[in-house]
């Protein structure tokens, strides 16, 4: 049956006859300045086939040499990932044909990589509050370089139906560390949401290793999703798919929610899965048919006779693992403690890219309530329109602290403060600065307060007359007409201690 014509079982039937198994792997394109085997830079976006040489290109007679900086960070990641990193491994040519594999074959580790049997921990919320911890075993990560894109150029973006195709080799020989779980069983209803936690922990570690910026919508952190079912109960493995190239956290789980029902389909239909890859659409959220599956024995695997192994010293291992920094889960728990924030609201701000940017306001000065609210509501709200991550504001932390103290200064309130931001966002100079080029300081005069809680009570007899009356919670107009009429410039709080004190009350 094809994806256009199989019914998808429910998800809740295909829990009751079978028991699904992941295997994700992930590949991260790591940020050094140069590619894995030649001297061509790494960055993003150039003018097509701007950044290639006769290395990367695959020409006779170009010689590859292995890039320190990229071993260095494939064995920070192993370390990261509580494997055991290899005393001594060497790479391999795997052979197989593609229009952006300019030499035909590509180099990797097959059966020698440089780190192995890890784990990590990965913790999905429950529908009560709680967490529930799955432990994802690491068969293995190793290096090798990233093929050149495709780009097919028609209505549709893929190749069938295309016009014509173009093949950019910019990325061709980008140093990549391809990270491989061992099969995740035992979490039945949750394994879609196991899928997403793991990619989600799997790239906030990456990020604070700062071998890569790890941004799915570029490409530089990629997730083929493995999936199976097997008979409820027998202990086996079943025939598995692999969804290629997912590349959105959202889309790792619909993938595997999507593959467990279809596998279901056919398996209930009597049919068999066919070993292939298929690939992700957004759109549809589907899968469809790429190519029969290989396995290792077809690429031709053998070892690369133009590179020496790769021999990591003790020594260096250990000086590594000193450089790690704290593992992002265990960080945010940590700071989820010391701030006092429920697991909602830890969710949220880890959620809107905000855990680092909050971390340094509140080391600026400001209340862990304060940050938050400053750049989950009102920045996040910003950025959201523009488009742009939270850092890409240009607020800096130290400037959300010092707006923070002018509101606590009594020198602006919360709506000002609103109005600073727009100064700080233009370009108009420190918080101060733009409180002084804007006018926005809160009018303390006396005599100009009184002068218009008068004009407020004299246009607005009825209200007042409430208010003489004991209905001090008819106040709020009246604290409303002045503050309209002094442009949100004055202290709420005096207002209604003066309308009070006129009318008696």
């Amino acid at each position: 049956m094809s994806a256009a014509t199989t019914t998808l079982v429910p998800f809740e039937d295909v829990l009751a006859t079978y028991d699904p198994a992941l295997g994700l792997e992930v590949h991260v394109e790591l940020n050094s300045a140069t590619k894995m085997f030649c001297g061509c830079p790494t960055e993003f976006g150039a003018d097509p086939n701007t950044q290639v040489c006769p290395t990367c290109l695959g020409l006779p007679g170009a010689m590859p040499a292995v890039n320190r900086k990229a071993v260095e960070s494939a064995i920070r990641i192993g370390l990261a990932l509580n494997c055991e990193i290899a005393e001594w491994c060497r790479f391999a040519r795997k052979n197989y044909f593609y229009p952006d594999m300019p030499k035909n074959f590509q180099t990797s580790q097959y059966d020698e990589p440089i780190a192995f049997e890890g784990w990590m921990d990965v913790t999905v919320p429950t529908e009560d509050g709680e967490v529930e911890t799955y432990r994802v075993e690491i068969e293995r990560a190793h290096m090798e370089e990233d093929t050149g894109k495709s780009l097919h150029v028609g209505t549709s973006g893929r190749i069938h139906g295309a016009d014509y195709s173009l093949v950019d080799y910019n990325r061709a020989g980008i140093p990549l560390i391809e990270i491989v779980t061992k099969p995740i069983v035992g979490a039945g209803a949750r394994a879609p949401e196991v899928a997403k936690a793991y990619v989600a922990q799997l790239r906030d570690l990456i990020v604070a290793l700062g071998v890569s910026d790890a941004r799915m919508d570029q490409g530089s952190i990629r997730a083929d999703v493995n999936l199976s079912l097997a008979p409820k109960g027998s202990g086996v493995l079943g025939t598995r798919t692999e969804t290629k190239n997912v590349n959105s956290l959202r889309s790792v789980e619909r993938a595997v929610r999507h593959e467990m029902q279809r596998h279901a389909a056919i398996l209930g239909g009597g049919g068999s899965i066919l070993q292939e890859t298929r690939h992700w659409h957004e759109d549809t959220g589907v899968t469809t048919s790429g190519r029969e599956k290989s396995d290792a024995e077809d690429y031709r695997y053998f070892p690369e006779p133009d590179l020496v192994p790769v021999a990591p010293s003790r020594e260096w291992v250990e000086e590594l693992r000193g450089t790690l920094p704290e593992n992002p889960t265990q960080r945010r728990a940590r700071l989820q403690a010391e701030w006092g924030y429920s697991d909602l609201e830890m969710r949220d701000t880890v959620g809107a890219g905000a855990l680092t940017l909050v971390e340094e306001t509140i080391a600026a000065g400001t209340s862990p309530a304060a940050a938050r609210k400053w750049w989950l509501s009102e920045l996040a709200r910003r950025a959201n329109d523009a488009g742009v991550e939270l850092p890409a504001l240009g607020v800096t932390p130290t400037q959300v602290a010092a707006v923070q103290a002018l509101v606590e200064g009594g020198s602006i309130n919360d709506k000002l403060a609103r109005q600073v931001f727009d100064g700080l966002i233009a370009g108009e100079g420190t918080p101060e600065e733009v409180v002084e080029k804007r006018g926005l300081a809160i009018v303390s005069d006396e005599g100009a307060l009184s002068e218009a809680v008068d004009d407020a009570i004299a246009a607005n007899p009825d209200v007042a007359a409430k208010i003489r009356d004991g209905k001090v919670a008819a106040a709020g107009a009246l604290i409303g007409a002045v503050m309209k009429q002094m442009r949100g410039q004055a202290d709420a709080g005096r207002v209604r201690e003066l309308i009070l004190e006129k009318l008696g009350s």
